[in-house]
């Protein structure tokens, strides 16, 4: 399955399994973005992201990750 950035979900699911070492409470949003575009599954245009995206995706990987 090919992430858009609407799959949230799906995308910090797939964060916290390809990171499991990093804290997403402290990752910095260009790191973020970083990352999400370059994991496997994700397949959209980088430059549709915006704040609120990464900072939903940020506060679903926190969730993921307890």
């Amino acid at each position: 399955m090919e992430y858009k950035w609407s799959d949230i979900i799906d995308i910090a699911i797939d964060l916290n399994d390809t990171y499991p070492e990093i804290d997403p409470q402290w990752i910095s949003f260009p790191d973020l973005h970083k990352k999400i575009c370059t994991l496997a599954n994700f397949n959209d245009d980088p430059l549709l992201s915006n704040e609120k995206i990464l900072e939903a995706i940020q506060m679903a990987w926190m969730d993921e990750s307890d």
